[in-house]
C-alpha cells in the first residue's frame, strides 16, 4: 500500500500530471502507518517516498553520463525519501490517542494486523473530533516544515514540492501570492489527511457515512474560501497598456554536442539561422537560452554585435564567463561563471548576471578538495563559481526592466523573490534541460516556475534549449508554448510573443510573499518545533517514576 501511495504521488506531477492524486496520497501513506511500531511507521514513509522519487525523477537516468546518472538517481531518491519517512514518524508520534504498537503492550509491532481494521478504527475514533482535527492540521504544518528543510539543506532541492502538483489549478494557486508554494502544499496535505480519516470512518461504519463529512468539513471550507479568493485575484489583475515583443530561440542542442567543441561552429550557425528567421518579425528583444552559445571567441562576439546592430534589437543570451583570480600565483588562473549578458541595439555590452545557485555535480563537485574521487561521477571538470547577486537588465528604449534567472534558479522561491524586487517588469529564465532528453523533467521544471510568477505577481518568460519555451503570466497561466502547434515542444525552433508591461513609471502591486518572503514556511518550522517540544514534555510527564 505504501508503494502504491508513493506511485500515486508521483503521478500527480508531470507526467502524467494528475493533480487530484496529490489530495489522496499523503493521507494514504499516513494511514498505512497507524497502528504500527515507530520503526515500521518510519519504514512505511521511506518506502512510499522511495517509490515516489524513483518514479518522478526517472529523467535523471537520461543524463549522457551513465555511471553518474544511475548513482545520482539512486542517491538523490534515497536522500529525499527521508523526508516523507520523517513526516510519517512525526505524525505517528503526535497522534493524541493510543494507536502506537509500542504502547499497546502486544509486543507484536503490528496492531492493525493483530486487531484488524475495526479494532484500529475503534481506537482512532475514540479520540474527540477536535483532537483529530487538530492532529490533521498539525500533520500539514509538519509537511510544510519538512518542505522548507529540503528546500534549503545541503544546497536545497525544492523540486516537486506537493503544492507544485497543482500548477494547473489556477484559482487555488493564487494562495502562493500570500504564502509561497508552501501554502498550497499545506492545503493539499491537510485535506489529504482529513480525507484519509473520513475514508477510515466510512470503511469502519458504512451506516454512519454522514459522519465522514465532519472529518473533512474544516479543510474543505478553507480550500473553498481559498479558491473563491483566487478567482477574485485573477479578476483583479491589472490590464497592461504596453507590451514588449520578444523572440525566443530554442536550438535543441543535445548535451553531448554541447560538450563536443568540434560542433561549435555548427551550433553557432544554427543559432544565427534561427535568429534571422525570428528577427523578420522585428521584435524588441532577442533571447538565446543557457548553454546555447559556444565558446565566447572574438569571432562569435563580432557576429553577435553585427546581428543586434543590423536589426537594431536588444539581446539576452547565456554564455560562460571568466575573470582572472586576483592575487593568483600564475597568470592563467581564472574563475569561471555561468552567466547571462545583455547587449544593446547598437552592439554594445550593457550588463551581465552571474548565476548564484549552482547545480551540484552539474556545475560544481562538492568536497572535491577532500574527496577527489567525487569528480569521477561527473564530466564537468573544475566547474563554476557562484555569482554575487541579482543584476537588473534595463531595456532603455522601451523602457522596461527584467531580471535573469539561469537554469534551475527559478525553482528557488527565496532567490526568485530577490530578483523580483524593485521595479522589475518580468523575470526571464534561461535554461538548458537538454541533459534529460525528451522527458518529464521539462514539464516539472515549468510547473515549479509557475509559482515564481504567482508568488511575485510578475510574468515569467522561459527560453529553453529543448523544451517548454513559453511565458507565464502574473497569475500562473502558461501561455504560448513553442512547438505545441506541431506537437513537438522539444524540437528546434523560435517563438515570438508579446509580454504585457504596465504603464511607464508605474509598478505592479507587490504581493505579500514578495514583501515578506517565507513567513508561512518559517512559521510552520517554528510550530513544528513547538509541537515536538510539547510532545516530548508530555512523554516525560507520563513516564513512571
Amino acid at each position: 500500500m505504501a508503494v502504491l501511495a508513493g506511485w500515486l504521488l508521483a503521478a500527480a506531477f508531470p507526467h502524467p500530471g494528475t493533480p487530484a492524486l496529490a489530495w489522496l496520497a499523503p493521507g494514504l501513506i499516513l494511514m498505512c502507518a497507524l497502528g504500527q511500531s515507530g520503526g515500521t511507521a518510519f519504514r512505511i514513509g521511506y518506502i512510499a517516498g522511495l517509490a515516489h522519487y524513483l518514479a518522478s525523477l526517472y529523467w535523471l537516468l537520461f543524463i549522457p553520463f551513465p555511471a553518474g546518472a544511475v548513482a545520482g538517481w539512486l542517491a538523490l531518491s534515497a536522500y529525499l525519501s527521508l523526508y516523507p519517512a520523517v513526516w510519517v514518524w512525526l505524525c505517528w508520534r503526535s497522534f493524541p490517542g493510543n494507536l502506537r504498537a509500542d504502547r499497546s503492550g502486544s509486543g507484536s509491532g503490528d496492531v492493525a494486523g493483530a486487531w484488524g481494521l475495526r479494532q484500529l478504527a475503534d481506537l482512532f475514533f475514540a479520540v474527540a473530533w477536535w483532537q483529530r482535527a487538530s492532529w490533521a492540521l498539525s500533520c500539514a504544518v509538519i509537511w510544510v516544515a519538512l518542505e522548507m528543510t529540503v528546500s534549503r539543506l545541503l544546497s536545497g532541492f525544492p523540486w516537486n514540492l506537493l503544492g507544485a502538483s497543482q500548477y494547473r489549478v489556477t484559482p487555488l494557486i493564487q494562495v502562493a501570492s500570500l504564502t509561497g508554494v508552501y501554502g498550497v502544499s499545506f492545503l493539499v496535505a491537510w485535506f489529504s489527511v482529513a480525507s484519509a480519516m473520513a475514508g477510515l470512518r466510512l470503511l469502519h461504519r458504512p451506516a454512519l457515512r454522514w459522519a465522514c463529512v465532519n472529518e473533512v468539513a474544516l479543510p474543505t471550507l478553507v480550500v473553498t474560501v481559498a479558491v473563491a479568493w483566487g478567482f477574485r485575484q485573477m479578476l483583479r489583475t491589472p490590464a497592461a497598456d504596453r507590451t514588449l515583443s520578444v523572440a525566443l530561440i530554442q536550438p535543441s542542442i543535445p548535451q553531448k554536442l554541447i560538450w563536443d567543441h568540434r560542433e561549435d561552429s555548427n551550433r553557432f550557425s544554427q543559432l544565427l539561422e534561427l535568429s534571422n528567421l525570428a528577427l523578420a518579425a522585428q521584435p524588441d528583444l532577442l533571447v538565446w537560452p543557457e548553454a546555447a552559445m559556444p565558446a565566447f571567441t572574438a569571432e562569435n562576439y563580432r557576429a553577435i554585435t553585427n546581428l543586434v546592430g543590423t536589426h537594431r534589437v536588444w539581446m539576452v543570451f547565456g554564455a560562460d564567463d571568466a575573470e582572472h583570480v586576483a592575487g593568483a600565483e600564475t597568470a592563467d588562473e581564472y574563475r569561471y561563471y555561468n552567466a547571462a549578458f545583455l547587449f544593446g541595439p547598437d552592439g554594445r555590452y550593457v550588463a551581465r548576471y552571474r548565476k548564484q545557485r549552482l547545480v551540484i555535480f552539474g556545475e560544481y563537485v562538492p568536497w572535491s578538495r577532500w574527496l577527489p574521487f567525487m569528480k569521477w561521477l561527473t564530466p564537468i571538470g573544475e566547474g563554476f563559481a557562484a555569482g554575487p547577486g541579482p543584476v537588473p537588465f534595463e531595456i532603455e528604449s522601451i523602457p522596461c526592466k527584467l531580471s535573469a534567472l539561469i537554469c534551475f534558479e527559478d525553482v528557488f522561491s527565496d532567490l526568485a523573490r530577490r530578483h523580483a524586487r524593485g521595479d522589475i517588469d518580468f523575470l526571464l529564465n534561461l535554461t538548458n534541460d537538454g541533459w534529460f532528453g525528451q522527458t518529464a523533467a521539462h514539464w516539472q521544471h515549468a510547473a515549479t516556475a509557475v509559482f515564481r510568477a504567482v508568488e511575485n505577481g510578475l510574468p515569467l518568460v522561459r527560453c529553453t534549449n529543448n523544451g517548454l519555451t513559453c511565458w507565464i503570466d502574473s497569475v500562473g497561466r502558461i501561455r504560448q508554448v513553442l512547438g505545441t502547434e506541431h506537437r513537438d515542444v522539444y524540437g528546434p525552433g523560435f517563438m515570438t510573443t508579446r509580454i504585457p508591461l504596465l504603464r511607464s513609471g508605474t509598478r505592479r502591486e507587490a504581493t505579500l510573499y514578495r514583501e515578506h518572503g517565507d513567513w508561512f514556511g518559517w512559521g510552520s518550522v517554528v510550530l513544528t518545533v513547538a509541537l515536538l517540544a510539547l510532545q516530548q514534555t508530555r512523554t516525560r510527564r507520563d513516564m513512571p517514576g
